[in-house]
This record gives C-alpha cells, structure tokens and sequence, in this order.
C-alpha cells in the first residue's frame, strides 16, 4: 500500500493499491508498443502534444499547486511556479527540439555523411518528491520530442502527483501507452532496470540511491543520467555588494523549504565582510513567515516526512557540538507536523557535519574564510560538484574563479536555478550526464553516423 501524508498536519490523505505484476508487465508491453509508433511521428506532431501539455498545465496550475503543497509541503506560491515551469519547459522543447536533433551534415570525401540522433525507446523515469512535478517534466519534454517513452517510477510520498501526471499526458493527447505511472515498492525497481523493453535510464535522487541505481543499470549496460546530491557553496568575495548577496542568499537557501540539490548551504564568505553579511542574512531569516504551505504569505512549510526532519535535527546538534554558533533556528516548530525552524549556523568549519554532509532542509552554514583563493579551497572540500555561486563586483574575476570551481554550474552574481535553454547536471557525487538544453535532449538518443557513398 502507498500512503500520502500531509506534512503539514501528519495526517493520511490517501492510500493506493501498488501495482501488480501483471500491471507492469502490462505497462511495459503498452509502452513499447507505443514508443515503436512514436519515433515515426513527425516533428510537428510531437510539438502538438508538447504545446498541449503546456496548456493543460497552465489551465489547471491552481489545482496542481494545492496537490503540490498538500502532499510535500511546499508554499504554494512556489508550487504554482513549479507548475508554470512545467509549462514553459514544454513550450521550449516544443519549439526548440527540432533545430537541437536535426543532422548534422560532416565535410568528408563521402558523398553524403551526417550524424543523424535515433530516440533510445522506453526510459525509466525514477523522480522524486521535492519538485514533483517539475522533476517529471524537466525530463519527458525532451524525451518525448526526441521520439521516447517514458515510464514514471515516482516518489511514494507523492502518489496524488503521480497519478496527476499521468492524466496530463492523457489528456494532452499522447498516444495511449506512451507515458505509464507505476506505483511500486522501491524493491521492484532492479527488476525494471535489467527489463529488456527498458532502453535507458534517469534519477534524480540521493547519492546513495543513485550509486544502487548506476551499479544495476550498469549491470544490465543501461544509458543512466544521474542528478544527485548537492552541498553547493554561495561565495561572497570581499568586493561584494553585501546587501544584495545576503538577499538572494536567503533565497537560495530557503526556497523550496531547503529541500532541493541545488539550493545554497555552504555560505562561504571573505572575514572583512562576514559580520556585515551574517547581520543581514539573519535580518532577512527573521522576515521568513512560517506556516501553512497553502497560505499565499508563507516562506517555510514542512519539511517533507518526519524522518527527514529528524536527519537534519541531529545534524544541527552535531554541528553545535563541535563548535558551530547558532545564530537562529535549531529546532522543530512545535505542531503535529514536520516543520523546522530556519537555521543560522556561523563559524562552521569543515570537520563538522553542516559542511562535510548535505544538509536537505532550512539550514544555513556560514563559513570565514581569509581570502578568494581559501574560498576556492573550501568550496571545492566536498564529495559534490552540482551548482556554485560566486559574488564579486569584479565580474571578469568572478569568471576566472568559476572556472576553478568544481561545479556542474557556475552562477555569478546570482543563485543557482535550472533553465530549460541551459545545460543541468553535476560533477562528482553529484551525478553524471545532462538535462535541459539542447545537451539534454540529447543524452537519450542513439548518436549515430550515416555515411553514403556515391550511387553504384
């Protein structure tokens, strides 16, 4: 049995059936099926389908944020723009997958050669709970335009969003089969991956599950993107504009309740500037509103289960313990959910559990450094290697020190957040392969040369 809770009271919204498996035997036969039909269809028909899941999106994005917030607690103001993302990485793929998968033509003595780019089939979709939505088509649009199908393994904390995306794709008017939702038990995954009919493979998840995941995809020689964990450091140079980068800090930090890869949790800031910018970060932590997601004004839900809370709890208490100050926060909002204060740790060093583990919910690690090269230095101390943030009034300095981070992404000035027209993805513990842009597209299709001779 699957069970939703709402986090924000701990009580059980709704149960499902799992899957049998006859049901997925099914599922994958219908699948293929359908997958088979759809690599022959047009680009123009699959831009249709693209541009119709947009609209059934944004027309229901009210309905689908309050099914966001209930079943992970996000605020719902970030749950309906989790939605419009959703829409508008659709229209992106609609309009732009043609020119990213079209051949490209290669000068040899041939008459004719090209590399041409052939959909895999049917891709396994392992997603999770902290973006339910988005996670899901981040993925699909781009696999669907490049001729897949897509078999979702969702987070079983959300099954009501999984289900939701299912009926999307249905009501866009895929071709029956195309997209299947399974809602199974986390054990029935290996026997998915070695299934012939699955061609390849995407996680995104924890480290952990993503090694499980690499080492039986590998087994069966599966194609695997992996997004995993993250500790991304946000870098406050000395020259910076301290205001404004305590400002989007808080951001980076905090959106999304804490709970997601690429939010910032090492604050890693220059010594002559770090009182100023611990001020103003706790300044803005105090603004943060705490309550019921589905409030318009609230900035800090729940956290998503009580366990995860627990995780972060005993991370903030391991972290004090060995020397870390406690600037705001440290312990859970009183309640029957899983809500947790938004935490400050200041003079976080790298021995202690808030800078050398990933800290997956509303706590802030500020680390003094003495100079831009001892900033570098930390920020790279890590197993991760997902996003990275750096502030300096000197842009073509910043430029050159991203080019030192290990970093799938480099932000400047800025927080790190996911574009459908740019390249995402980790270094690293933090995973392997690229989504979004025309990179993305591309990691599940068959790179293939054509090479035509002269007529004989």
């Amino acid at each position: 049995m699957i069970v939703s809770v709402n986090p924000y009271t701990a009580q059980e919204i709704a149960r499902f059936e799992e899957h049998s498996d006859a049901q997925i035997e099914q599922a994958l036969a219908e699948a293929v099926a359908a997958q088979r039909a759809w690599r022959k269809t047009s680009f123009a028909e699959r831009s249709r389908l693209l541009v119709s899941m947009a609209k059934v999106l944004r027309a229901n994005k009210s309905e689908y944020g309050k099914m966001i917030s209930l079943e992970m607690g996000k605020p719902i103001a970030e749950a309906v723009a989790e939605v419009e993302k959703c829409a508008l990485n659709c229209d992106f793929y609609a309009e732009n997958a043609p020119r990213f998968l079209e051949d490209e033509v290669i000068a040899t003595n041939a008459s004719d050669s090209r590399v041409v780019f052939d959909p895999l089939g049917v891709v396994l979709a392992i997603m999770p709970w902290n973006y339910p939505f988005w996670q899901y088509f981040r993925f699909a649009a781009p696999a669907f335009m490049a001729g897949n199908g897509a078999v979702l393994k969702h987070a079983n904390n959300v099954p009501q969003c999984a289900k939701a995306i299912a009926e999307i794709v249905a009501e866009a008017g895929a071709p029956a089969g195309l997209h299947q939702t399974l809602l199974i038990p986390p054990s029935k995954v290996e026997r998915l991956i070695a299934d012939d009919r699955i061609a390849a493979v995407t996680l995104t998840g924890s480290t952990g599950v993503g090694a499980i995941v690499a080492a039986q995809a590998g087994k069966a020689l599966k194609k695997q993107v992996l997004e995993l964990g993250g500790s991304d450091p946000f870098i406050v140079l000395a020259d910076a504009d301290v205001s404004a980068a305590a400002e989007v800090a808080v951001k980076a930090r905090f959106i999304n309740v804490g709970q997601s890869c690429v939010n910032a949790k090492r604050f890693i800031v220059e010594e002559s500037i770090a009182d100023a910018f611990v001020e103003a970060f706790c300044a803005a932590v105090a603004r943060l509103k705490i309550g019921d997601p589905m409030a318009a004004d609230t900035n800090i839900g729940p956290m998503a289960r009580a366990d995860l809370r627990a995780t972060l709890h005993d991370q903030v208490e391991r972290s004090v313990a060995a020397g870390a100050v406690l600037r705001a926060g440290g312990k859970a909002v009183e309640g029957r959910g899983f809500t947790y204060e938004p935490t400050v740790l200041d003079h976080v060093t790298p021995e202690m559990p808030a800078f050398n583990e990933e800290t997956f919910g509303p706590v802030a690690a500020i680390i003094r450094v003495k100079s831009a090269e001892d900033a570098i230095a930390h920020a790279n101390d890590t197993d991760f290697g997902l996003g990275a943030a750096i502030w300096t009034r000197d842009v073509a300095k910043g430029a050159v020190y991203a080019r030192q981070l290990d970093a799938g992404a480099v932000f400047i000035n800025g927080m790190v957040a996911s574009d459908p027209r740019l390249p995402f993805g980790g270094i690293k513990r933090s995973g392997y392969g690229r989504e979004l842009g025309s990179y993305g597209i591309r990691e599940f299709t068959n790179t293939k040369t054509v090479w035509t001779g002269p007529a004989r």
